[in-house]
């Protein structure tokens, strides 16, 4: 460390003088974004020592590394984490209070970076929090968006796209590395062992520190942006848009062939110059590259990075010498396969002329791969025609992108217990039965660093005066706290302390969305992306129907304990349904917020624009965690287990990881309910459910549907929604509906037996343990990675 975090004195004293020297005014007279610049730069130059200390830690030791390549890294705020995870987090908060800075008004200034979405982003984030701070050589590989996903603004209940240049404001943590720029070559043709005619983008990598927890160790996530090449002459306009837009934004509207084009050239780029640069490295170090496996593992996180598994077979092919089957072996022996999805539409496909149009040496890498693949099953001689063309990387004019995951890595992993279960055993039988030692689970975490050390400060004190603090570092120990589960006294201060972050948050909701909630409600929230399989349209119908009945059933009315729903949710923006429930969210709580007949009993808010900063206060203060996807359809989840971790009880499906939670904290502590994920999956076989049927039959629904009738004075206004449902309800909405009602009748009444609700919070907080991703990076590293950790020669 350097001297000027050493203790409060030395850091006011750097801290006034590099705001006088950067901006030249003094600690009185700085604005917000000033503080916050000078203390991000400190922090980040205070780090240089340590990462520096790394990386030639892991050069001189020869030692592994895993490369985790993936299109989203959510990471949040980074000042928080930096400081906290630098061990000076004190010492900056004690100054600051001798300085008469608000150090939470500074943190608030940080927006978050605009590098992912969803739960796939913040997953890497915290993969790569648990790798530093458990001492491993782990990276990060991805594309450093100008532009994030957007900014969700709510306008006549429609939620409206804007663009987010976070990157407009200086990123403090980043730094640039021009020296070590790539270039990346699209379309043009592949003649006598040459890509001829093609067009040349570079690739700028930017690094950001990552930072383990108070172990001396830093390692990076790789940002790649583009920027014109040296080598293209004629810079036109149609050049260097192409450019620009590659690394502008995320995800970037694939409804047209340019939409698809611009997917798939980032995806190329990301994944070609990850492995460019490894094998540069590994090359610069003397090693031989018949090697590389000992040196790397590349983890594809979901099918994004797919381009990895042929793009290093061409290297390996075109420019080392190696044949077909040489270049095969050793990037099978290198490339790891995370599947997150068991979605069909969600599984990449690639139409063969756009594909080979972009990338026509990597498509005759594919198709070589192909003909090798249909041999290999062929000559296994237990698969039909059918089977066959359903697992070939090629077919029906179409890449697959999952198929060249299997078939090009020594390992595939699904992230819950019964995900895996349910590719190996159904959504890719064939390829288990063809490689049985292939597949394995690797369940989702956490980092229980952010979201609970460093959100529930509260929590944290609580259960460090009550079970020590050797948890922190071994969050199994958590379990400790279950000995207190019939302590009146501890369960008394578990909700003392929910009720002050259910403060926190309504105070946070006032302030955004002028709504007011009444703390000593029930917070029922279910924040995730907006998709159907998630089922925020049950969750809004069950509201309605409460609404309903609370209007007209005065015993329901006397007896219902006051409930808050609250939602979060971003709809991809070409999305149609999932934006239509957006609507159908916020013009049902207008409508219930403003009654006052029943207001007082019932709120619902839907938040608008859901980040990690939002859910930081979000995970923190519910009572109950909804987590209601359509069972089968969820791989995972992980806002189940940072809810559950803050003493959140669980309402769902045996979906995802829901099922290890009940099966940790006991099926009697959650509110579990509705079809297995075999019985969806018989109902799909059998096409046996007929929900017009379920509907005429089922009087709460059709009143339901009455409602949403009103909503607007267009009754038809709606009339999609309840369109689809009636005639296809393919995720299952109306068949599981009674089932919620039922759960969420239990869970209102169990809620007023408040010892008893007590306890099951405790039982949850301390069997969430097992969902640190501390644990999931060990596993990995364990069975797929298997790298010597960095220990400064201890």
């Amino acid at each position: 460390m350097k001297k000027i975090f050493e203790n409060k004195e030395t850091f006011k004293k750097a801290y006034t003088e590099a705001l006088k020297k950067q901006f030249n005014v003094s600690v009185e007279n700085a604005s917000i974004t000033e503080k916050y610049t000078i203390l991000a730069k400190l922090t980040n130059e205070n780090l240089e020592k340590s990462y520096n200390e790394t990386s030639e830690y892991v050069r001189e030791n020869n030692l592994k590394k895993a490369i985790y390549f993936s299109m989203e890294f959510l990471m949040g705020r980074l000042v928080t984490n930096n400081l906290h995870n630098s061990g000076v987090y004190h010492i900056v908060r004690e100054a600051f209070t001798d300085l008469n800075i608000d150090i939470n008004e500074i943190e608030e200034r940080e927006s978050d970076a605009g590098l992912g979405n969803g739960g796939l982003g913040r997953l890497a984030a915290c993969f790569l929090d648990s790798g530093a701070s458990l001492g491993l050589p782990l990276y990060g590989n991805s594309i450093r968006y100008k532009k994030g996903f957007f900014v969700q603004e709510i306008v006549n209940n429609r939620q409206v796209e804007h663009q987010d240049p976070w990157l407009d404001e200086p990123f403090v943590w980043e730094t640039k590395k021009e020296n070590e720029s790539l270039d990346i070559e699209f379309f043009g043709e592949f003649k006598n062992g040459k890509l001829v005619d093609s067009i040349t983008v570079k690739a700028v990598p930017y690094d950001v520190k990552v930072v383990g927890d108070q172990n001396g160790v830093v390692t990076d996530l790789r940002l790649w942006s583009t920027e014109p090449s040296e080598k293209v002459k004629n810079q036109n306009k149609d050049y260097l848009e192409m450019v620009e837009k590659i690394s502008e934004s995320l995800y970037p509207d694939d409804s047209t062939d340019d939409g698809k084009l611009l997917r798939l050239e980032q995806q190329y780029l990301f994944s070609a110059a990850g492995i460019r640069n490894a094998i540069r490295e590994h090359k610069s170090l003397g090693r031989d590259i018949k090697e590389l496996d000992k040196y790397y593992v590349f983890q594809i996180n979901d099918t994004h990075p797919t381009l990895i598994i042929p793009e290093l077979i061409r290297i390996l092919m075109d420019e080392e010498g190696f044949t077909y089957d040489e270049a095969f072996i050793l990037t099978s022996k290198t490339a790891a396969f995370t599947n997150h999805t068991i979605l069909a539409e969600a599984l990449e496909k690639w139409n063969v002329n756009l594909f080979k149009k972009l990338l026509p040496r990597i498509y005759e890498i594919i198709v070589l791969m192909n003909e090798k693949f249909r041999e290999l099953i062929v000559d296994d001689g237990r698969f039909t025609n059918n089977q066959i063309n359903e697992m070939l990387l090629i077919n029906d004019d179409m890449v697959k992108m999952a198929n060249i995951c299997i078939y090009g890595s020594f390992s595939v992993n699904g992230v819950a217990a019964l995900h895996t279960d349910i590719l190996k055993n159904i959504v890719m039988k064939d390829f288990n039965k063809l490689y049985p030692t292939k597949f394995n689970n690797k369940t989702n975490g956490i980092t229980h660093r952010r979201w609970l050390m460093h959100i529930n400060k509260e929590l944290v004190n609580l259960l460090d005066r009550k079970i020590g603090t050797d948890w922190h570092k071994d969050l199994s120990l958590i379990k400790e706290f279950e000995k207190y589960v019939n302590d009146i006294k501890t369960q008394e201060e578990v909700f003392e302390v929910k009720k002050i972050k259910k403060q926190q948050l309504a105070d946070r909701i006032k302030k955004l969305e002028n709504i007011d909630l009444d703390v000593n409600s029930i917070f029922d929230i279910q924040v995730k992306r907006l998709h159907e399989y998630k089922r925020q349209l049950m969750n809004i119908m069950h509201i309605i129907y409460v609404y309903l009945r609370l209007k007209k059933d005065s015993k329901f009315k006397k007896d219902y304990y006051p409930h808050s729903f609250i939602f979060g949710a971003k709809s991809a923006p070409s999305y149609y349904m999932a934006k239509r429930i957006i609507e159908l969210i916020n013009a049902t709580a207008k409508i219930i917020n403003n009654d006052e007949d029943t207001n007082k009993l019932l709120k619902v808010v839907f938040v608008e624009n859901y980040n990690v900063t939002y859910a930081e206060y979000i995970m923190t203060a519910a009572d109950l965690s909804e987590q209601i996807s359509t069972a089968s359809k969820e791989a995972s989840g992980t806002g189940n287990m940072k809810f559950m971790l803050n003493g959140a009880l669980t309402i769902g499906t045996m979906d995802g990881a829901n099922v290890e939670i009940a099966e940790l904290a006991g099926i009697e502590n959650e509110f579990i309910f509705g079809l297995s994920s075999k019985e969806v999956n018989e109902i799909y076989d059998t096409k046996s459910y007929k929900p017009l049927e379920t509907y005429n039959s089922d009087l709460r629904l059709q009143e339901v549907f009455n409602f949403i009738e009103t909503i607007d004075k267009d009754k038809d206004h709606f009339k999609d929604i309840k369109d689809n449902l009636l005639y296809n309800d393919y995720f299952l909405v109306m068949k599981d509906f009674d089932a919620y009602v039922k759960a969420h009748e239990r869970a209102n009444e169990e809620y007023k037996n408040q010892e008893r609700w007590r306890k099951k919070a405790i039982i949850n907080i301390a069997n969430a343990g097992f969902f640190t991703s501390d644990r999931t990076i060990n596993e990995y590293n364990r069975d797929i990675w298997k790298l010597k950790r960095i220990t400064f020669g201890k």
